[in-house]
């Protein structure tokens, strides 16, 4: 089979395009023909190298796939060749194949198609479970979400949007205020022209932020803290802007706050919890009240550019990468 393999970190040249054998599916395992694998902020750290969980090398990048069940293994139940379906894998999902747990399977509903399938599952229930696991969203509570623009942002807005809650949030590009505007934002701030923290205060008269979810780190983590009300939940999910200081217990002290650093596998695809997550997810984009903004579909070997793509900033929506030409 073709898959994009990584033997060494690095810029996108890393990316190539070989040949390798087809993986085979272990007792609780499927093979799935991949129809489109989607391209995350993730990928791109595992490929330079700086993923803040362990990885081996050389690998197959892509976490988030869809397709159709190929082969099962002998333990699997539940699902059966020919199944459509998506998931969040440990990997290898840059290829024609790969082997996926049965706990990582999404059933997919027949009117889900498989790019949409594709372009959800990270960030759609990486928001979903900030605000409704991690969190426990209100109507009437303000969220704060940096980088909006991003496809994480995106879902942030729209599921606050439909509990009922206030949105503002910051972006670094101009333009990509448009999207989470579109969604239901009351307030985006270009954080090269603006002061978040004095607009969060004004928006918010003063009493301060219920949740913030931020994706950069840094400078703008820190100055988060600032904006918050007391008891306030901050959830941070990445370091784009460079590690966190190491000054959390400080910082979340005088106004009580709580603090996590959210990893979205940490929650149980076994559990109830799990399932009723992707199960909402799944009905709201079918009724058509969950967008799914889809950028740009790109071939296997197009996978460099991109990543080049991505790490420009200037994406408001989903990149996929698409198997079969």
């Amino acid at each position: 089979m073709r898959a994009i393999t990584i033997e060494r970190t690095g810029s996108p040249d890393v990316l190539q395009l070989c040949t390798v054998p087809d993986p085979q599916p272990s007792e609780r395992q499927v093979l799935v023909d991949v129809a489109y694998c989607g391209c995350n902020w993730a990928d791109t750290q595992v490929r330079a190298g700086i993923y803040p969980h362990p990885m081996s090398y050389p690998l197959i990048l892509g976490f988030e796939v869809s397709g159709v069940i190929s082969a099962v293994g002998p333990q699997v139940t539940g699902f059966a060749v020919g199944d459509r379906v998506c998931a969040i894998g440990g990997g290898g999902g840059y290829a024609e194949r790969v082997v996926i747990d049965v706990d990582d399977l999404i059933p997919l509903p027949d009117n889900i198609p498989l790019d949409v399938a594709a372009a959800f599952p990270i960030q759609a229930l990486t928001a979903y479970h900030m605000l409704h696991t991690v969190y426990r969203l209100s109507a009437g509570d303000t969220v704060l979400c940096h980088a909006i623009g991003g496809g994480v942002g995106s879902y942030v807005t729209q599921l606050a949007v439909m509990a009922g809650a206030r949105v503002m949030g910051t972006v670094g590009t101009p333009g990509k205020e448009t999207l989470p505007l579109s969604y239901g934002a009351e307030r985006v701030v270009n954080s090269r022209t603006e002061d978040f923290v004095e607009v969060a205060r004004q928006l918010t008269s003063g009493r301060g932020i219920d949740v913030a979810i931020d994706s950069l780190g840094a400078t703008t983590l820190d100055r988060t803290y600032d904006v918050m009300r007391n008891l306030g939940h901050v959830i941070s999910i990445g370091e784009a802007e460079g590690q966190p200081f190491n000054n959390i217990r400080e910082r979340i002290l005088p106004k009580s706050l709580s603090f996590t650093r959210f990893h979205l596998k940490h929650i149980d695809a076994t559990s109830a919890v799990w399932r009723n997550g992707y199960v909402t997810v799944l009905e709201a984009i079918a009724r058509g009240v969950l967008n799914v903004p889809i950028v740009k579909r790109y071939k296997l070997p197009e996978a460099a550019e991109m990543h080049r793509q991505l790490e420009g900033r200037s994406v408001s929506g989903k990149l996929l990468l698409a198997m079969r030409d």
